[in-house]
């Protein structure tokens, strides 16, 4: 009898537990129930949604970016400080600030022109007589290009020196470039003169190098950026097309992150290799010029025609050099001079840095951030993102301040400095607080360039981030139409998907801006956001003033975007992504896009390369399995989020599945993958040679193995598909259920 009392009461204890959870997890939300359990069940509130994305003003961004672009502000100087005050005074802002906004400094190792002695490029005859002399500063079309503090066009880390030679034309630099003309000149002792593009501004120095030429000029062919257009009435300030005389300043090293502390944050007492250990600058003098210039060199010379792709729409047939000039020239028997005289310093460099604190996970971090220093004015490049991002913090923090709203997680702004010399500031705070980035951070958004042209949203981001751009994109209209930015995006970007036609959302490869050091470093979900200009009416491979002293408020609003209309839809999308990864209770990644990836890769991987592998006894039959099995994987966790409600279920549940789709990207790190890459540990992201769009190691490893045939180089292939398999294998497990 005692046992059957026993029994009951035991029963009886369990179904009252059993009704005590459901009622806690189940009952009305407008009941006793505790606070916390309402928080940790609250998703995203779409009227949240709605009201932020009705308070970002046009009129804001527009005053935000004139006063962004007053001054000049290259990193470290004087203009730049004014900004990092700028920044915290409006982050600091009693009604519409952050809960906090601070200063984060570092000392930075930059290269800068001599103010008192500056570079020049000339054309000297035997007697010693100038017989050309290239533009020192750009012509000055409006009064802020002719401010002193308008730095001279310099290649950032080239090295001081004096160096004379005959010229030769090598298009773009590239090592195929160079081999082309040794192949019938003797380099040894030359200047070449290059073209941007197709090659990383310090790899056409180090190129060039090799064969024993002594000295690199640069300049922007306008077939490249003006669509042909050569004339000063058909350039700026008459259209956004760049003028004869501007020129691309730019950052000529190939890691990011300082680089006397790699893999250190910068800071005063920390540890800093000797100079002499740096690599990835150019090892030669290098300088770029306006296409007047390079015309007046290039259409002087002798040799034998260039190669049709080479060349282009200065006025003359591009000819290869003698080396040298033609007899008939008056510049004959004359060699080009450059003299550099760049010099290395430390100087202070801030980031700025402002939080608002997540009201339920405080602990987990959404990062916007965008790069704040430029060459000269920058309006574009950065000023139009770190306009953007200050409307989008105004109105947020205005919410915060008057009660309105608090996200769940907390989100870091960061506004970085000394981007444009490759140091990228988002490194040196990736440096500096690995510990807390490496686990806790949700996802990384960037929006360096806001605005390129005002056509269209362009976007890359890692699989996992396509869907909360999709779902932002749909609740946005583009500019001056009814239609939404996401069919706008589908007119000029798209590809065809298990789902049908979806805007191309491109792949982070390569390291192209802030977020470098978040995703191929630390392994954190990242995207990039702008608007684009309208490709079939331009081949322009950027904006035209870009890097140079015509990128000013004046550019931007004439011929950019004049209504700053771009603008704002930058805004509202990349601010509507913002609180859905703050907001949402499940973090909104799609890890079946992700899977779609790589079968892509996948795809790519086995039509250029199984045969090849095969002859050399070398299976990608397990890189098959690991993708199947990375499928399997999603489409089960998929299925799992799909059947669960968890705004009904036990918080640890929901912690659990957003630790998974969270850790996504950390799985794919290999410290050991890359040892020639620095930065790059993000096997699927990683940078790569290989022109074929697949796993970015593989491909390398099997061109390099084409090229040599020997069974080391084979080797390494091999090696890179056990990476890649593994990899892919050990994602697909993080996101399976507990062992």
């Amino acid at each position: 009898m005692l046992k059957e009392v026993l029994l009951g009461l035991l029963v009886g204890a369990v179904f009252f537990t059993i009704g005590i959870l459901l009622g806690h997890f189940a009952i009305d939300k407008g009941s006793s129930v505790p606070e916390w359990v309402r928080d940790a069940s609250r998703d995203v509130d779409e009227s949240i949604i709605e009201k932020f994305l009705a308070e970002l003003d046009t009129n804001e961004i527009k005053e935000n970016l004139r006063e962004l672009t007053k001054v000049p502000h290259m990193a470290t100087t004087p203009g730049d400080e004014a900004t990092v005050e700028f920044m915290l005074k409006r982050w600091k802002d009693p009604k519409t600030g952050l809960d906090n906004a601070w200063r984060e400094d570092y000392k930075v190792y930059l290269s800068f022109p001599d103010k008192t002695n500056p570079n020049k490029v000339s054309v000297v005859d035997p007697e010693n007589r100038v017989l050309f002399a290239a533009r020192e500063r750009e012509k000055a079309y409006k009064p802020e290009q002719d401010d002193p503090e308008v730095v001279q066009p310099f290649a950032a880390y080239s090295p001081a020196g004096n160096v004379k030679g005959e010229l030769v034309y090598a298009n773009q630099g590239k090592m195929s470039d160079f081999e082309l003309l040794n192949r019938t000149l003797d380099l040894r002792g030359t200047i070449a003169i290059t073209r941007y593009g197709g090659e990383g501004r310090s790899k056409k120095a180090i190129n060039a190098a090799k064969f024993g030429v002594v000295g690199v000029l640069v300049y922007t062919d306008p077939y490249d950026i003006n669509d042909g257009l050569v004339s000063e009435s058909e350039t700026y300030p008459h259209s956004w097309y760049l003028p004869p005389s501007g020129v691309e300043r730019g950052s000529y090293n190939i890691d990011f992150g300082d680089l006397l502390t790699p893999y250190l944050a910068a800071k005063d007492d920390v540890y800093r290799r000797p100079k002499e250990d740096i690599t990835g600058i150019p090892p030669i003098p290098a300088q770029p010029i306006g296409f007047d210039d390079a015309e007046r060199l290039i259409c002087e010379l002798d040799g034998d025609d260039a190669p049709t792709e080479w060349q282009g729409s200065l006025n003359c047939t591009y000819k290869l050099g003698g080396p040298g000039f033609k007899p008939t020239s008056p510049l004959n028997n004359s060699n080009v001079h450059m003299d550099i005289y760049n010099t290395e310093r430390l100087e202070n460099s801030a980031n700025v840095m402002g939080i608002i604190r997540g009201s339920v996970e405080p602990d987990r971090y959404v990062i916007y951030g965008n790069h704040r220093d430029s060459w000269v004015h920058g309006a574009i490049d950065p000023s139009s993102g770190t306009a953007v991002m200050l409307e989008i913090t105004r109105v947020l923090g205005k919410m915060v301040k008057e009660g309105r709203w608090r996200p769940r997680r907390s989100i870091i702004f960061g506004s970085w400095g000394a981007e444009e010399f490759g140091l990228i500031g988002s490194a040196e705070y990736t440096e500096e607080y690995f510990s807390k980035l490496s686990e806790r951070t949700v996802a990384y958004i960037n929006v360096d360039i806001s605005v390129f042209a005002n056509a269209t949203l362009r976007a890359s981001a890692s699989p996992a981030a396509q869907s909360v751009l999709f779902t932002a994109s749909k609740q946005v209209n583009a500019p001056g139409t009814t239609t939404s930015v996401y069919e706008n995006w589908i007119k000029y970007f798209n590809r065809t998907s298990p789902n049908g036609i979806i805007p191309n959302v491109g792949f982070l490869t390569g390291a192209g801006s802030d977020y470098a050091a978040f995703m191929h470093y630390l392994g954190i979900t990242s995207m990039d956001i702008s608007y684009y200009y309208d490709r079939s009416k331009t081949r322009a491979r950027i904006y035209p003033a870009y890097h140079t002293a015509y990128d000013t408020f004046d550019y931007a609003s004439t011929f950019i975007d004049p209504g700053f209309t771009s603008h704002q839809a930058v805004a509202r999308t990349a601010g509507n992504v913002l609180v859905r990864l703050a907001d949402s209770l499940l973090l909104p990644f799609n890890c079946s896009d992700y899977a779609e990836s790589l079968e892509r890769y996948l795809s790519q991987a086995v039509t250029s390369y199984e045969e090849k592998l095969a002859n050399k006894r070398i299976s990608m039959e397990s890189l098959k399995k690991a993708v199947q099995l990375f499928r399997d994987t999603a489409t089960k966790l998929d299925r799992l989020i799909g059947d669960s409600d968890l705004a009904k279920e036990t918080p640890l549940k929901t912690r659990r599945i957003n630790d998974q789709l969270m850790l996504l990207d950390r799985a794919f790190l290999d410290p050991l993958a890359f040892p020639e890459q620095y930065g790059f540990r993000h096997v699927i992201w990683a940078s790569r040679s290989s022109s074929v769009p697949t796993f970015p190691g593989l491909a390398d490893a099997v061109e390099k193995a084409e090229s040599t045939d020997l069974k080391e180089d084979w080797d390494q292939a091999h090696k890179h598909l056990s990476i890649v398999t593994q990899a892919i294998a050990g994602a697909a497990h993080t996101l399976d259920d507990v062992i």
